[in-house]
């Protein structure tokens, strides 16, 4: 009797389990809705879910609170959120700076936007935190991209240095067929690349400074690739033979 009553209970584990993992596959369904994705569920149980972001770098913790009468998520009774954490998990000593301003970004986008459990009381509301966390995630990815890039080819546009410090990106330019030498200090913020990049610089060797930079980057609209085409702007129109 002792084994039925194993079994059955071993059963009610199972039914229980299948029970939760259709429920985790019908929360899925809605969250992916949403098809942008930057994010990973790492677990999602009666107590909470975690999900990762940005190659395992940074973690999202959404701890649920009791059901809420009336309110349906995934056919099932929506849950009151308790809380949401963030954490990261980046190694800053051990990752390259590009990495390390990626993240920044990515936490100065979160403390901006205060309290999390505010704005995402209930499981109704997951979705759309987890679509404004993937667009900046993946805006900071591509800026972390593209700041590789330069650090890898940059000689290609007369481009010696690529410098990062906080939120400051220090680029510094020198062509000797153009007689020029200047570093130009780019500051970027988490809405990068929707917005003009405020900028100073300073001269080394030669005519180019803030008007010559100011006229160039007029000319360069805000958007995708942002900082590399900055970046070829400069060399093109600034950089080149002036015969």
């Amino acid at each position: 009797r002792e084994l039925s009553e194993m079994d059955a209970e071993d059963e009610l584990d199972l039914a229980e389990m299948e029970k939760l993992k259709k429920s985790e596959r019908a929360c899925l369904e809605i969250l992916k809705k949403y098809d942008f994705t930057e994010w990973e569920l790492m677990e999602w149980s009666e107590q909470q879910a975690v999900f990762n972001f940005l190659y395992d770098s940074v973690t999202l913790t959404v701890v649920f609170g009791p059901p809420i009468d009336g309110e349906f998520f995934a056919a099932r009774p929506s849950r009151s959120i308790i809380s949401l954490d963030f954490e990261s998990f980046l190694d800053e000593e051990q990752a390259p700076p590009s990495s390390c301003l990626v993240q920044r970004l990515i936490f100065q986008f979160i403390e901006s936007r205060r309290s999390w459990q505010d704005k995402c009381p209930t499981l109704h509301y997951l979705p759309q935190a987890l679509f404004d966390i993937s667009l900046v995630v993946n805006r900071c990815k591509i800026l972390g991209e593209e700041l590789e890039f330069l650090q890898r080819w940059g000689a290609k546009f007369h481009l010696l240095e690529t410098d990062i410090k906080d939120t400051e990106v220090k680029l510094l330019f020198s062509s000797s067929v153009a007689f020029a030498k200047f570093e130009l200090t780019l500051v970027v913020s988490h809405d990068y690349p929707s917005a003009v990049l405020p900028f100073r610089v300073q001269t080394h060797i030669g005519n180019v400074g803030e008007k010559e930079i100011a006229a160039v980057l007029s000319r360069v609209p805000a958007g995708h690739h942002y900082l590399q085409r900055i970046v070829i702007s400069i060399h093109q129109n600034l950089l080149q033979d002036p015969r």
